[in-house]
Parts: C-alpha cells; structure tokens; sequence
C-alpha cells in the first residue's frame, strides 16, 4: 500500500487503483477527502470528522461509501441511504478493496468532568492501525502504527508506552497539527528512542509504501 500523510489525523492509502482515506477532519487540507473510494472515520470531534468534506467526496463519487460510528453515521446517512455504514468493536469489512477490522470503543479521557465518546480503530489488510483519539491496543499484530503523538487527553510517556504495548514494526505520527516545530525534536528523540520501534515522521503530503 501507499501511505500519504495529510494534516493531522487524516491518511490516504492507496492500492489497485483504490483509495482510502481515514478522519479527514478539520485541521486537514480541504481536498483531504477528494477522489477516495471509501472514507473511514474514527470519532465525531471536528479534527476527525468535518461533514462539509464527507459530503463533498460522497457527492463526487457515487460509488464511495463511508464507514463509522453511529455518532456519525446519523448525520449524514440520511442524504447517503445505503452508503453511510454503521461498525463498532469486533466489526470486520471490506471496503474500495482494502480488508478492515474494527478495535475498541471509547475515546481516551479528556479530563474527568468530560464525558467519554465512542471511538473506534481501524486496522487496515491486516497491517495499519489508526487509533483515532485512543491508545487502543488491537488483538492482532501491528505493521504500522499511526500514532497519536500530541493531544490534549494524552502525554509522552503514555505515547512512548503505547509503542512499546502494540510493538509495531514501525510509527507515523499522527495527530500532530498542535506539535510546534519546537517540540518536534524532542518527541522524536523520546518516542524514537524509548518506544523500541522504527520512528518516523512524514511532512503533510508526503507518501510511503506500507
């Protein structure tokens, strides 16, 4: 597979001839939904699900389907019947070609006044992993992990933890729009030394095969 980094949590893979793109929200580039054959979305927070693009690459694509949570699912499977579908934990599907199983349920705490959401995870043929707004460790061996390096439920060394707990052969940031260029060195310095696997960071746009 190919996998190009978009803005934050947003990721495209692509292979034969299909794409896939996974939470192109808010923080990411506006086009960050345009052309996909199949959308996946992990959470409803606005940095994970922007309707406007959804609607936009729905719109354009008669064929593309969108699969999520039903926080999401009802917002736009009115306008989309039978193309907006509805997973959860333990859910296994297929979609644009790409073989998807589903992982966990709840987004990680904000803070405990704040009432938890449902998040889901999605690990894609068997390989790729995003978690979404988790730090949920799937049942299943993990090639690449898209890992959530900054956010505002979350600290490094649960980052670097996280790393250690799933043992990818490799880690991509993700969830980075909030990271200053400042900081960069120093997470990747952490999570590249402690997490005892292959650390990298890709520039929005830039690709690699999976």
């Amino acid at each position: 597979m190919k996998l190009t980094k978009k803005s934050h949590a947003c990721i495209r893979l692509e292979k034969n001839g299909q794409t896939l793109v996974l939470d192109p929200g808010a923080f990411s580039e506006e086009d960050a939904a345009a052309g996909a054959d199949a959308i996946l979305v992990t959470h409803e927070h606005a940095d994970h699900f922007d309707e406007g693009r959804l609607r936009a690459a729905l719109d354009a694509n008669p064929a593309a389907g969108l699969w999520t949570l039903a926080s999401v699912a009802e917002q736009l499977s009115a306008a989309f019947p039978g193309r907006v579908h509805t997973v959860g934990h333990g859910d296994t599907f297929t979609a644009a070609g790409f073989d998807v199983q589903v992982h966990g349920e709840l987004h990680a705490v904000i803070h405990p006044d704040i009432p938890r959401i449902t998040n889901v995870g999605y690990l894609v043929d068997g390989a790729v992993f995003h978690p979404g707004d988790a730090l949920t460790v799937p049942d299943h061996p993990v090639d690449t992990l898209l890992l959530p390096v900054m956010a505002p439920w979350s600290k490094l060394s649960e980052v670097v933890d996280y790393v250690r707990e799933v043992k990818p052969q490799r880690a991509y940031d993700i969830h980075d729009a909030l990271l200053t260029d400042l900081a960069r060195p120093i997470y990747d310095r952490l999570v590249g030394g402690l997490g005892g696997a292959e650390h990298q960071r890709l520039a929005s746009g830039a690709s690699a095969e999976v």
